[in-house]
């Protein structure tokens, strides 16, 4: 890390001291800065800010008391590291049960209900997870136990997706569920190629208007095929607080000053943004930055705010996770499609049984940006 990475704002309510101490923090979150990693040196940081030596001593002392960091003499501060030793991992899980009790009671206590908070927690654990996920280094993956059944679900990145993927880790130890984010048509290629057991799309067809189902006719032709509805979700523009660029539509895309983050091809989110860019006459060569490709909603969100692009098109849940400003834009239809054979199997029977269950509506409907009316109902094309 470096101090260079930093950047405070002497007009923000939060004092400076608390302002460092809650980067260096969001940094060990994301997995940006690891146990053992050296922090800058107090002389060094306060240089490079402009600030006083104590402002960041002050940081650090915060730091070292809730035992996030290890200050030595002569050795510098550095990352806290895990421990192995039985009696501090106790000592670890308890201090991290007293953490999430204390801020449960606290949140109860403000008048949000358990569903709130679950909602909450889920989406904000799908942004750390996935930030963890784009700078851990490649590792093998654990032997699954032989008892352990894994679904294979390929298809377009969704904040209720996860929410499913966790309540199904609850209620069941025996299926895994390997989640890859492929875009819609990835998903349904993956299907008709059987190296997934579920496709989840979400898909406008320009010619009809239609969600979903036109696609999967024409690329799973002759196939018996079941159509789970996930969830309604909207889609729409996120960028920063307060709308700084003034942005008030797709057609601001194109404005020199503004700087787009775009979804990878064949992403559901690409497919509808073309077709908006078509029907208002915008040239891909028009908007800066729509060569440049993620592939998750959480990802565009967090290029966002990280001050790497000015908006990005994506779903109100992701503009939330992200503490962005999100306009509405568009109404769409996600769902996860299967082969009637595996939609019959007991692989999938835990997991749509928690599509319907009054759990999963209750804390989707939570995380706003979604409407789960129709949650569970089933087509067979």
């Amino acid at each position: 890390m470096e101090s260079a990475d930093f950047h405070l704002d002497p007009l923000a309510t939060a004092p400076l001291y608390r302002q460092i101490s809650d980067h260096i923090r969001q940094l060990i979150a994301a997995g940006r800065l690891n146990p053992g990693d050296h922090l800058p040196a107090v002389r060094r940081m306060a240089h490079s800010l402009g600030i006083n030596q104590n402002t960041v001593v002050k940081a650090y002392a915060e730091l070292e008391q809730e035992k996030v960091v290890v200050s030595r003499r002569g050795g510098g501060t550095i990352v806290a590291r895990g421990a192995d030793d039985p009696g501090l991992v106790a000592s670890r899980q308890r201090r991290l049960s007293g953490i999430v009790s204390d801020d449960i009671v606290k949140v109860l206590s403000l008048g949000y209900s358990p569903e709130e908070v679950e909602a909450a927690f889920y989406v904000h654990l799908s942004r750390w997870r996935e930030e963890r996920q784009a700078t851990a280094k490649p590792e093998e993956a654990p032997v699954k136990a032989a008892a352990v059944e894994s679904i294979r679900v390929v298809g377009s990145h969704d904040l209720a997706l996860n929410i499913l993927v966790d309540l199904l880790k609850k209620r069941s130890d025996e299926v895994e569920v390997q989640v890859t984010n492929a875009g819609s048509l990835g998903g349904l290629i993956a299907l008709q190629e059987e190296r997934a057991h579920l496709a989840g799309i979400h898909l406008l067809d320009e010619e009809t208007g239609e969600y979903n189902y036109p696609y999967v006719r024409r690329i799973l032709p002759g196939r018996e095929v079941a159509v789970v509805h996930l969830a309604y979700r909207i889609q729409g523009l996120m960028y920063h607080r307060g709308n700084p660029r003034h942005i008030k539509g797709i057609a601001d895309l194109k404005r020199p000053d503004v700087t787009f983050v775009n979804r990878q091809k064949g992403a559901g989110t690409r497919v509808l943004l073309d077709i908006q860019m078509r029907q208002l006459g915008i040239q891909p060569k028009e908007i800066r930055g729509y060569e440049r490709e993620m592939d998750t909603h959480l990802a565009v969100g967090t290029a966002i705010a990280r001050g790497e692009a000015d908006v990005a098109l994506g779903i109100e849940a992701a503009a939330r996770s992200c503490d962005l400003d999100f306009l509405p834009l568009f109404r769409e239809r996600y769902d996860l499609v299967m082969t009637r054979e595996s939609y019959r199997s007991r692989l999938l029977a835990t997991l749509l049984s928690t599509v319907n269950s009054a759990e999963f509506r209750e804390v989707v409907d939570k995380v706003g940006g979604y409407d789960t009316s129709q949650t569970g109902t089933v087509t067979f094309l």
